[in-house]
């Protein structure tokens, strides 16, 4: 992995680790991979756009984050479980000097959490809204899902991350999908913007954003690395002007 912006320069692991660490405090973080056309996803999934450099970078966001915050369509999609400790990731956290897991905390407007997010070392944690249906909330805090009621007809994200980081979790990373990349940018709860560039045309309607925003959210390009063609940059998120 080669940085070429701010200093070009050879990463080595630690290189790397240090190239993505953040300072102490709450933060927002997403990560998203995307063709050079804009599409998130071939066939109905991240995978078809990944690299082994996609991997190590996705591995270790997931290794310096308190919690990793997703859509319910998007772990449903995706295939998500929760983290495990005998694990790359888990490994990496470890290593790091982490807990070897932390929790996936699932969106969800209507309290829809996967079967396959059930259980785990770090209970997964359902944000929903008053609206939901209050018994399948209750099912799922039954379960052993923490269930975070933010917002009444609507998730309410920046309460959200306010009851995350009350639960310890400060950093979060969000792996998306676009639905919950837009609602966080029109909330400005997003701190940074992590995109892996796949040099790949797709097509297609699963677009980095599918609808406009409310206003343009501009970025700061902080970090650039690339290897093997693919590109992954670093953007912090501007306040609005």
């Amino acid at each position: 992995m080669r940085r070429l912006f701010p200093e070009p320069a050879e990463l080595d692991d630690d290189g790397l680790v240090d190239a993505y660490r953040l300072p102490a405090g709450r933060s927002l973080r997403v990560n998203f991979v995307a063709s050079l056309d804009g599409a998130v996803t071939v066939a109905g999934r991240s995978e078809g756009l990944g690299s082994p450099g996609d991997k190590r970078i996705f591995d270790l966001l997931r290794a310096l984050t308190d919690a990793v915050l997703v859509g319910s369509g998007t772990a449903a999609a995706e295939g998500y479980g929760p983290m495990r400790a005998e694990t790359p990731v888990g490994r990496l956290r470890a290593f790091l000097g982490r807990a070897p897991t932390a929790p996936v905390v699932v969106v969800s407007g209507r309290a829809a959490v996967p079967a396959r997010l059930i259980g785990g070392t770090s209970p997964t944690i359902c944000v929903t809204c008053e609206s939901a249906d209050a018994e399948r909330r209750d099912t799922l805090d039954a379960a052993g899902v923490r269930v975070l009621v933010c917002g009444q007809d609507d998730v309410d994200l920046t309460s959200a991350l306010d009851r995350l980081a009350g639960l310890g979790h400060e950093q979060v990373l969000c792996e998306g999908g676009p639905g919950l990349l837009r609602a966080a940018l029109t909330a400005g709860v997003v701190d940074e913007l992590d995109l892996t560039t796949a040099p790949a045309l797709v097509g297609g309607e699963a677009r980095l954003l599918g609808e406009a925003l409310p206003d343009v959210v501009r970025l700061d390009l902080r970090q650039l690395l690339e290897e093997d063609g693919v590109l992954f940059s670093r953007y912090a998120v501007l306040p609005p002007a």
